[in-house]
């Protein structure tokens, strides 16, 4: 649901200047200010081994459950800018992308 009304969620927190941190990229890219969270590409590519293992016969009930291991940190500066907030220079090197 969150997903379907990032525009709104997004706007709605910077109309109330409230820094928030999100779970996906693209809250950030619509004008959010951090997120963090697994990255869905690989997360769509380690499905992806499930689906082979199961379609050589592996049975669903056997394989492990496996959590996330590569995160994303995104950063919108023009956001930081906006709500008066300077990013500390550690958080920026710290991140996988920068929103300028």
């Amino acid at each position: 649901m969150a997903t379907q009304h990032r525009e709104l969620i997004v706007r709605l927190a910077g109309d109330h200047k409230l820094p928030a941190v999100y779970f996906e990229r693209f809250f950030v890219t619509s004008g959010g200010l951090i997120s963090y969270g697994p990255r869905i590409a690989d997360q769509y590519r380690r499905g992806a081994g499930y689906v082979d293992r199961i379609l050589k016969g592996d049975k669903p009930a056997d394989l492990p459950v496996q959590v996330p291991t590569k995160y994303e940190l995104v950063v919108n500066l023009k956001t930081a800018k906006t709500l008066d907030i300077d990013a500390p220079p550690a958080l920026l090197a710290r991140a996988d992308e920068v929103i300028e």
